[in-house]
């Protein structure tokens, strides 16, 4: 499948760079015309005579060779590239890539790149798990770029853990895929794409008069969190929230803002028939006025009785609709007795599975960047989680709903 295609491979500075001599030879075999850019860096770690032997064609560097003038212009190899691959793609320059920093000529042929872009990372495990990392590949991610995920084993570092370059025969065996058709591919990359999720997120407020309201005080930072992290993964993400002071720019989401928790239901059970899931984040109000005022209620004097009615409950409600290959996960948020009570909830709603908070958990809850979280199967598989960032709570989230749809 890599016959007479044109491999444009960038390097960058890390010792994995010698596996590139590797993966050259491997494309040349296979038919495929190499070209090679690599940061000044990379030459540290390997020669450029070395790869220009093995690519039969001469490897770059500068942006003009300062002997003669010619210049080394990054549209042609943009142009000319069927695909670009990176690999090993160093933080440094997968931060750069994802902010659009061209300083040297492989980030320039990047950002002119007309084809697919492929990133193999590479780097130790602390940097390839800290959030500004994880971030930027989230971030080319959402660009479309293909991410080869790392593996885990010995690191130059000596230490154990995930950031080793993905062998040679993988990366090759990705590309062939991409080149046949094949989706699996993509899926590598994007699991979750061609799939579709409504996500509920943030506080409902159900009026008294037309100035005050009952609500709670959820922030809508969790639910907003999953949406993200749902869309990174390639779904197609339907967004229904309450009333928050949160935005999101993320092309795959679509947000729709409502504010009681009747207009949260409508907005559900419009759209959850087309979904391959739901992740009810929600904090929805379980009472609501019967008779709200017309009119701001202003005198003091008498004492004021408000008659309540329960709220629609909306994860009932798609639990009992729900399709046996739609996932569905909820939440509980309990102050006591918070097992039995995630767990009663789980099988009374018909969830996949439950993710439980606990107002007792400092740094956990409402308001806080962080949470602390539990995962109940249906299956009675219990998983408890530390205090961490909720982008991090999300993720734990939806690797389980992946687990899911790819059994």
């Amino acid at each position: 499948m890599l016959k007479g295609k044109n491999i444009l491979l960038g390097i960058t500075g890390s010792i994995a760079a010698y596996k590139a001599a590797i993966l050259i030879r491997m494309l040349v075999k296979k038919g495929a015309q190499v070209k090679v850019v690599m940061t000044p860096l990379a030459r540290e770690f390997i020669t450029p005579l070395t790869l220009a032997t093995l690519a039969k064609n001469p490897v770059l560097v500068d942006f003009y060779n300062p002997e003669n003038g010619d210049w080394n212009s990054h549209v042609d190899l943009g142009l000319w590239a069927d695909l670009y691959l990176i690999a090993p793609a160093s933080a440094n320059t997968m931060a750069k890539m994802a902010h659009g920093i061209a300083d040297n000529l492989l980030l320039t042929s990047y950002l002119s790149a007309r084809g697919p872009v492929v990133v193999s990372p590479a780097m130790d495990l602390d940097m390839f798990q800290h959030q500004a990392t994880q971030d930027n590949l989230k971030i080319l991610r959402r660009r479309g770029n293909f991410i080869i995920e790392p593996s885990t084993g010995e690191l130059a570092s000596g230490l154990e853990g995930k950031g080793r370059m993905e062998e040679p025969e993988k990366i090759v065996d990705f590309l062939e895929s991409y080149f046949s058709g094949n989706e699996n591919s993509e899926k590598k990359s994007l699991p979750l794409k061609g799939k579709k999720f409504l996500v509920t997120a943030g506080p409902t407020y159900e009026a008294i008069d037309p100035v005050r309201f009952i609500g709670n005080y959820s922030s809508g930072k969790m639910g907003f969190a999953i949406a993200e992290e749902l869309a990174d993964n390639g779904a197609d993400v339907i967004l229904v929230s309450g009333p928050v002071n949160l935005e999101t720019t993320h092309s795959a989401i679509k947000k729709i803002d409502v504010v009681s928790a009747s207009e949260m239901y409508q907005a559900c059970k419009e759209h959850f028939f087309e979904c391959d899931g739901a992740v009810l984040s929600a904090a929805v109000a379980d009472y609501t006025l019967e008779k709200p005022f017309n009119q701001k209620v202003k005198d003091k004097s008498k004492r004021l009785d408000l008659h309540l009615s329960p709220t629609v409950d909306i994860a009932a409600s798609l639990g009992k609709i729900k399709r046996k290959n739609q996932v569905l996960v909820g939440f509980a948020l309990e102050t006591h007795d918070e097992l039995n009570n995630a767990q009663e909830k789980l099988q009374k709603k018909n969830f996949d599975f439950i993710v439980l908070n606990s107002l007792n958990t400092e740094g956990a809850g409402f308001h806080h960047d962080t949470n602390q979280v539990t995962i109940i199967h249906r299956d009675n598989i219990i998983r408890k989680f530390e205090l961490k960032q909720k982008k991090d709570v999300a993720s734990d989230i939806i690797n389980d709903i992946i687990s899911i749809i790819q059994k």
